[in-house]
C-alpha cells in the first residue's frame, strides 16, 4: 500500500487504526487524514516509542490493511 492509498482509503482504515492504537482520537485521527508521517509521529508520541518502531508498526499496518 503506497502513501496514496494509505490517504485514499483513510475513512475505511481509520476504524481500524483507532482499533490499533487506541491511545489516537477520533479527532486526532481525523487531522492525521492518513498521512503516514503524521500518523507515525502521533503513535510515537502516544505510546512513548522510537520513531523506527512507529515506522514499522504503520508499514505492518499497512500490509495487513490491504485489501
Amino acid at each position: 500500500m503506497n502513501k496514496d492509498t494509505i490517504e485514499g482509503n483513510w475513512k475505511e482504515l481509520k476504524g481500524k487504526a483507532k482499533a490499533q492504537w487506541g491511545k489516537l482520537s477520533d479527532d486526532r485521527l481525523d487531522e492525521i487524514g492518513g498521512r503516514r508521517d503524521q500518523l507515525a509521529g502521533e503513535i510515537q508520541q502516544a505510546y512513548g516509542i522510537s520513531r523506527d518502531e512507529a515506522d514499522k508498526q504503520v508499514k505492518d499496518f499497512e500490509k495487513a490493511s490491504r485489501h
